[in-house]
């Protein structure tokens, strides 16, 4: 059986990724992506493995070149909040290390709270708090 499951992101540059991430704060992961063309960084209470890969090394492992348009999106990134007041310095942090919002932080339903962004070469992100115990049922 599966014993986890890691995220691999092709990068443009990894030192300014690494900033960007490490910025969020993420862990950066020694034990692995400790080259030049890539980095690691593990996320959350679960350790979740986020890789980078310069985009040669990415397209290597991949057996297929990276996507040239970023007008539209095939996966999105989503983590957990403690609280509506950590999504708001959490987006700060995206916009001061260089990334940008799409989704402002905001209530959706009156029981979620999150906002999402792009990293710098564009993969989308959402951060979310739900409460609940206002949750509705059904």
């Amino acid at each position: 059986m599966t014993k986890s499951i890691w995220i691999n992101l092709p990068v443009k540059d990894v030192n300014k990724s690494k900033e960007f991430f490490t910025a969020l704060g993420f862990t950066l992961n020694t034990q692995f992506g400790v080259r030049d063309d890539s980095a690691s960084f593990l996320v959350g209470d679960s350790k979740f493995v986020l890789m980078l890969f310069e985009k040669s090394l990415y397209e290597g492992f991949a057996g297929t070149s990276v996507a040239d348009d970023r007008s539209g999106s095939e996966v999105l990134f989503s983590f957990d909040a403690e609280s509506p007041e950590e999504i708001d310095e959490l987006a700060k942090k995206v916009v001061l290390a260089g990334g940008s919002l799409y989704g402002e932080p905001g209530y959706k339903d009156g029981w979620m709270y999150g906002c999402g962004f792009t990293d710098l070469d564009g993969q989308r992100w959402s951060i979310l708090y739900m409460d609940m115990s206002k949750m509705p049922l059904g």
